[in-house]
């Protein structure tokens, strides 16, 4: 697996990303204080995008009519009285209960003040747990300048705190499981589509600890949220996600934005019932092989990459900011490469998935009608999977040599 002098030298992954990160930078400025006019764009879209349905949901839950936060022109109204120059109403509210009271203090800032409050916070609490798994100012100028981060801020969105919830948990699962555990509960009452692979490897394991403790948080947190802002929000998320089911199912939220394969199988043109069928097929797949990664590896770090990466392969509804979540697989996958050495080619997608939040942008921006990231993340599962495959085959090998020589003494 050793290669020598690749392309991808020190010197190169500290140049790089410097000049990423100063493209983005350059960008996301002008974006936001040069199209921007009274804190929207010249579409009626608000600064800070997603992040006024928050602010303005929490605004209505403030006086007493959180579950008027999931009607759509109730919803719009709230979202005007922070950007009164915000005219198109294309934001939605589908988040349950527990959400809601996350988010609720933010609303008793002015909506600007709000936005920077949330999203530092998140970020910081991101970048306090990535700090567990790189080191070095190398590794700290390429998780500065990956464009998942950049995306997720310019959107105003939550996947600083889910990713955050996710790689918490994975990695205090050994040491922490009752903590990990309610990570995993709270990131379930939250978004409960991200959590949908963890049952799966703490099944695996036979991590009982972990999963009661995951199963009473999410339902203490969703009752908790219920009882506070009563039982019409809950009402409210329920008959939401069927709005939800044909959004996506009919790209009112674009598929080109989802790097998953429900939305691949979309663009091409592949009917809405063969798209369940085939999604199901697939994500069966990815289930499988996630079980076998967790039950037959003992490395921490591939569990993780395992089950960060397939949980983009087995929810159909996913958007591009979510692929914040890609930075600890990547972490992790670079980690047992610098140790055990690399494959072919394994370098180059890992530089490709790192760009993927970019290049999914300018597919974006240039009406690009094939979603492309389900096959670059399909290849990162195998990566993960291959690298577990080795690990435990290496330890049994280890194992079964130590055991010859005790029964030889």
């Amino acid at each position: 697996m050793n290669s020598h002098r690749h392309w991808l030298n020190q010197e190169r992954l500290s140049f790089y990303p410097r000049i990423i990160l100063t493209l983005l930078l350059i960008i996301i400025c002008y974006l936001w204080f040069f199209m921007f006019n009274n804190m929207a764009d010249p579409v009626g879209k608000p600064f800070g995008y997603d992040f006024i349905t928050y602010w303005a949901a929490s605004k209505l839950a403030l006086t007493g009519h959180a579950q008027d936060a999931y009607n759509s022109s109730l919803l719009f109204k709230a979202q005007q009285i922070a950007v009164p120059a915000a005219w198109r109403n294309s934001y939605t509210w589908f988040y349950p209960p527990a959400f809601f009271l996350l988010v609720l203090p933010f609303a008793l800032l002015p909506y600007i003040l709000a936005y920077w409050a949330f999203m530092l916070s998140t970020l910081c609490a991101f970048a306090l747990v990535m700090r567990r798994i790189v080191q070095g100012k190398i590794a700290i100028w390429i998780i500065a300048a990956f464009p998942g981060l950049w995306v997720n801020l310019f959107f105003g969105q939550n996947a600083f705190l889910t990713a955050t919830l996710a790689g918490s948990a994975l990695l205090g699962i050994e040491r922490r499981p009752v903590l990990a555990g309610l990570l995993i509960g709270l990131l379930a009452a939250i978004k409960p589509h991200l959590a949908l692979l963890f049952p799966v490897a703490l099944l695996a394991i036979g991590a009982w600890r972990t999963i009661i403790t995951a199963a009473l948080t999410a339902i203490t947190c969703t009752s908790i949220g219920t009882i506070t802002l009563g039982i019409g929000v809950l009402n409210g998320f329920i008959a939401n996600l069927d709005h939800a089911r044909l959004m996506l199912e009919n790209g009112f939220i674009p598929w080109s934005r989802m790097p998953t394969v429900f939305a691949f199988l979309r663009l091409i043109g592949i009917p809405v019932a063969l798209t369940y069928v085939i999604h199901f097929v697939f994500a069966s797949g990815v289930v499988i092989l996630v079980w076998h990664v967790w039950r037959r590896c003992q490395d921490q770090n591939l569990r993780g990459a395992a089950l960060m990466t397939g949980t983009f392969l087995i929810s159909p509804y996913l958007l591009d900011y979510d692929l914040v979540w890609l930075a600890f697989p990547i972490a992790w996958i670079a980690s047992d490469g610098i140790r055990n050495g690399w494959s072919c080619g394994e370098r180059e997608l890992l530089v490709v998935i790192w760009l993927l939040p970019l290049l999914m942008m300018i597919q974006i921006f240039t009406s690009y009608s094939v979603q492309t990231a389900p096959f670059l993340l399909i290849s990162m599962l195998w990566i993960a999977s291959h690298r577990a495959k080795i690990t435990s085959i290496i330890k049994a090998t280890e194992n079964g040599d130590l055991k010859d020589r005790l029964e030889t003494i």
